[in-house]
């Protein structure tokens, strides 16, 4: 149907429908359309699900035009600030934040689950020498479920909590693995005596032959990108999770399907398309140029890392990243020609009336991106880090779903625009 002006029937217009609102403890309220297409025989079109909550969640909070952002109640400011990774971790499963003795037996449960299953080591095998880290990445936590296929009972709360546990502790182990794999080196055992972040790092980066000589700032900038990207609401991928969860799917499926939603460019992607951005600059001497090509909309030339779909004043993530990003920078001492240009575009943008006046300042994904290129991770891993810390968010999603007693599997309707009835004809006379 294309016809914008297209009308209900006499009958479907004389009906009157109350739409009881839905409100939360804070944010928009919502309307509830449950019962509009029983009574009226319509419902309604909303590609992309701009203007559709498709779940209750107490997780996290986002005011995309104050620039808020919380988890479980707590500013993402206070976090980055005062809390790490793991301790975040436990507060998106667990709705508070732990005491110390809560957090050691966390941290313990956690630091002694980092082992893969040694069989894991020739499933990668199988895989071609040069694939994509994201494909091995998806396919090895999707293959959990049939390593732990005894304790995947989704109904059985002690079997979530493992889950859980499993895949916070081994997605880092995993992803190394798939990196390792793709470059051809030997697999890194997890070393538990150090923290989460550092021991991703060694088993990264280590080599048998030598010690490896880490920078502390490197992990606690990876410590504050991952609580950055721990949860960010229903965006696609936690989206996915759901919709995936909501088939009493286990959570390793519907974890490894987040996976792919993340793989996509428009999603997990951005930061790497930053990186493929400044390559194509080349040089400082170009980014004037390539800022006056952004602001020409005949170019197709567009500036990426700039602005954000859902936060319309300023990314607040990006506010806390900047600091740490120029940090890792002078500590490190890092001499990269790309990271000139990405300093210099920042610098053209924040002062150019054009993109101050459509907020369109760099956001988390430009300087993630710039940290991680600094810390010498490879930009096929970029989409990687992100899976490594959007689990603990996924996985708080999919056990706050089957926590909930009325979840319904998702079944979104569509407009039909195919052909009408027909009848099928001999194959001799078409």
């Amino acid at each position: 149907m294309t016809d914008a002006n297209y009308k209900l029937t006499d009958e479907a217009r004389r009906i009157s429908v109350d739409l009881p609102a839905v409100r939360g403890t804070v944010g928009p309220a919502a309307l509830d359309i449950g019962k509009l297409y029983r009574e009226t025989g319509c419902f309604t079109f909303d590609p992309g699900f701009m203007s559709t909550a498709s779940c209750r969640s107490a997780i996290t909070y986002i005011d995309g035009d104050a620039g808020v952002l919380m988890y479980r109640g707590y500013p993402i400011e206070q976090l980055s600030a005062n809390s790490n990774f793991l301790e975040v971790a436990y507060l998106l499963l667990n709705g508070e934040l732990p005491t110390a003795a809560e957090f050691s037996e966390f941290e313990h449960e956690v630091t002694h689950h980092t082992m893969m299953h040694e069989s894991m080591r020739f499933f990668l095998r199988g895989f071609h020498h040069d694939a994509h880290p994201m494909a091995m990445l998806c396919a090895a936590i999707a293959s959990l479920s049939a390593f732990y296929h005894d304790k995947i009972d989704i109904n059985d709360p002690a079997h979530r909590k493992l889950a859980a546990i499993r895949l916070i502790a081994k997605m880092p182990t995993i992803a190394a693995a798939c990196y390792r794999y793709s470059i051809g080196w030997p697999m890194r055992y997890p070393r538990n005596n150090l923290d989460y972040c550092t021991r991703f790092l060694h088993m990264m980066f280590e080599v048998p032959s030598e010690p490896l000589d880490l920078s502390p700032v490197a992990s606690k900038a990876l410590d504050l990108l991952f609580i950055l990207h721990a949860d960010h609401e229903q965006n696609a991928s936690t989206s996915t999770v759901r919709l995936v969860g909501s088939t009493g799917a286990n959570p390793y499926a519907s974890v490894a399907a987040g996976i792919a939603a993340l793989w996509g460019p428009a999603h997990g992607g951005a930061n790497e398309a930053v990186l493929k951005m400044l390559a194509e600059i080349g040089d400082v001497k170009s980014v004037g140029k390539a800022v006056e090509r952004a602001k020409d909309k005949n170019s197709g030339f567009r500036l990426m890392g700039f602005g954000h779909r859902v936060y319309k004043n300023f990314d607040p993530r990006a506010k806390i990243i900047r600091t740490m990003c120029y940090r890792v920078l002078d500590e490190l001492g890092v001499s990269d020609p790309l990271l000139d240009v990405a300093m210099k575009l920042e610098e053209a943008a924040l002062k150019d009336d054009y993109f101050i006046e459509r907020k369109l300042y760099p956001n988390v994904d430009f300087y993630s991106g710039i940290i991680y290129k600094a810390l010498k991770i490879p930009t096929e891993m970029f989409t990687v880090m992100f899976a490594i810390a959007r689990t603990a968010g996924w996985i708080s999603h999919w056990i706050e779903q089957q926590e909930t007693p009325d979840t319904k599997i998702g079944r979104p309707r569509q407009v039909y625009t195919g052909a009408i009835e027909r009848d099928y004809r001999p194959i001799e006379v078409r």
